[in-house]
């Protein structure tokens, strides 16, 4: 009897220490709208895999927004934002650096400076008949 209950003490104790060590993990959105096309989704997915705790990265081009579900205790929002900015991208408040924008494709930067995003047009009025 007394050896059952030691191993059920032990189970237990194991148990624990397995849920003790649950990573929170967050789900953020941040706006990136000049990423606008395929070849910004994929050039903003490779660049943040390369980063340790970052577990999903879902670019929505048409919405101009990133989805990043990352571990708390190893990266942060703001190391996220600052590695889209180095890729050439706006990420909220954090502006593409100037080096890595002039390195983008131009069919990847801004409709001003050359590039091939124009900016979204108001779709036009219904006829009235």
């Amino acid at each position: 009897m007394k050896k059952y209950l030691i191993i059920a003490f032990c189970l237990i104790g194991i148990a624990g220490a397995g849920n003790a060590q649950t990573k929170p993990v967050v789900l953020a959105t941040i706006k990136t709208p000049n990423a606008l096309c395929p070849v910004c989704k994929t050039r903003i997915e490779t660049y943040l895999k390369r980063y340790d705790g970052v577990m999903e990265i879902n670019v929505n081009y048409r919405k101009g927004e990133t989805r990043v579900k990352y571990i708390t205790d190893r990266t942060d929002i703001e190391q996220i934002k600052t590695a889209i900015a180095n890729s050439g991208y706006d990420a909220d408040d954090v502006p593409a650096t100037e080096e890595a924008y002039n390195r983008l494709p131009k069919s990847c930067k801004k409709f001003e400076d050359g590039g091939g995003h124009p900016k979204p047009k108001a779709p036009p009025a219904q006829l009235q008949q």
